[in-house]
């Protein structure tokens, strides 16, 4: 069973958010869904920063089975991206709650934050 931190969001497409407080979040994917990539060998951050709507594709992460979106989990802006995903993209896979963050954004409406999963739903996704 994967590790799903009670302190994280989450949505049905796999990502993790952290609420960072003043409208700011950090977005990563969740160690089951590195799990199911397997070793990521790529990752395509988002294009500079720019408004995102929520469900868009704005990332892509890539792993010697398969290549994934990472979907905004919220309207808002890219505020900035995790730079040493170019070097080190496994760094998803040894700490996706850590180190293996994607990118960070502004959110334009923090509300929004209760239209995600708390960890026990998550848990449920990833049972089904």
């Amino acid at each position: 069973m994967s590790h799903i931190p009670n302190d994280l969001l989450y949505t049905a497409t796999h990502e993790w958010v952290r609420d960072e407080g003043e409208g700011n979040i950090t977005v990563g994917i969740t160690e089951h869904a590195q799990a199911e990539l397997g070793d990521l060998v790529f990752v395509e951050l988002p294009e500079g920063e720019g408004t995102v709507e929520a469900g868009a594709a704005c990332a892509v992460v890539e792993s010697v089975k398969a290549a994934s979106d990472i979907y905004a989990p919220v309207d808002g802006e890219v505020t900035s991206n995790n730079e040493q995903l170019g070097d080190a993209p496994e760094l998803i896979n040894s700490d996706p709650y850590g180190e293996g963050w994607i990118f960070t954004m502004r959110m334009s409406d923090a509300g929004a934050l209760g239209d995600l999963l708390d960890a026990e739903g998550y848990a449920e996704v990833i049972d089904e």
